[in-house]
């Protein structure tokens, strides 16, 4: 039957007004099946998986013989040797991050103000290669600079050396330079989205008006593009403070960090509350970064 149609007798204003209604019944029936999909999959996925895993880690953190007890963070942040090794979290996460954003910008600044043959090719490669596994890049630093490597061997035979002239993996250089050529295209992409909505006129008109490149990079490209840059340097410093792969592959035993010495506390120590509090410590760092890339992403039309 057409819509409209109206049988006799009945008001057209009666008809819109239960057509409404129906509308807004189907409506409520809808929300009320999304919310049931949400309560499953909070149930079912989320609760098993992530909500009763991370529950399970932050009772165990906080309990003891007697009851609930801070003792584990107070071992923990009293331990002379914790308060080193979040130095040396906190050294190489500053360190790795800042130069593998730094560099992650320069690049994707090249590739877009200064395009070149090729230049979708290596974006292609670029994004691929953050599918990589990160101790991949470990392993290939071995055997490139490694001591009995490529590079390594080859310097020595070059210049009549009696040992290898590269001799650095092992240990926080290696770690910093590993971590900087992962994670510096993590920042590549979204500095490149920024640069994207970029109004290209805004660049000319200032070049015109005899703006140099430094003065157009920080008065014209900058204020509109940082949204994306700060995004891609907080997620380039998120990703860097849980790395783990790289730092099990090239830490050397002096070298030890947080995510491994909860690994150790866990496994070698077999002191699961120690652990349990380094891991609450580190979840909620993680979280604070996160948070504050949510923030910043939102910015950007980023959802």
């Amino acid at each position: 039957m057409s819509s409209l149609f109206v049988p006799d007798g009945v008001a057209p204003g009666a008809v819109d007004a239960s057509v409404f209604v129906a509308h807004a019944r189907e409506a409520q029936r809808r929300e009320k099946r999304a919310q049931w999909h949400l309560l499953f999959i909070l149930v079912f996925v989320l609760g098993p998986l992530v909500v009763y895993p991370l529950a399970r880690l932050i009772v165990l953190s906080v309990s003891g013989p007697h009851g609930f007890t801070l003792d584990a963070f107070t071992a923990f942040f009293g331990n002379p040797e914790t308060r080193g090794v979040i130095g040396t979290t906190l050294g190489i996460l500053v360190a790795s991050a800042s130069i593998a954003s730094i560099l992650g910008v320069a690049l994707a600044s090249m590739l877009f103000f200064r395009p070149f043959p090729g230049v979708k090719l290596l974006t292609r490669f670029l994004e691929l290669f953050v599918a990589f596994p990160s101790f991949l890049v470990a392993f290939t630093l071995i055997f490139l600079y490694g001591s009995q490597d490529a590079v390594s061997i080859g310097f020595q035979r070059l210049f009549s050396l009696d040992a290898p002239p590269l001799d650095f993996l092992f240990g926080i250089g290696g770690v910093i330079l590993a971590e900087v050529v992962f994670y510096a295209p993590f920042v590549v992409r979204p500095t490149l989205a920024s640069y994207a909505t970029l109004d290209m006129r805004l660049v000319e008109a200032a070049k015109s008006l005899g703006a140099d490149g430094w003065m157009v990079a920080m008065k014209v490209v900058l204020p509109i593009a940082w949204p994306g840059i700060a995004a891609g340097t907080i997620l380039c410093f998120l990703l860097t403070l849980n790395e783990f792969g790289i730092l099990l592959v090239l830490g050397s035993a002096h070298l030890i960090t947080l995510p491994i010495a909860i690994y150790s506390a866990a496994t070698v120590d077999l002191d699961l509350r120690a652990a349990a509090a380094g891991a609450v410590v580190m979840l909620l760092m993680s979280l604070s970064l996160y948070a504050l890339y949510r923030r910043v992403d939102a910015r950007t039309g980023g959802r």
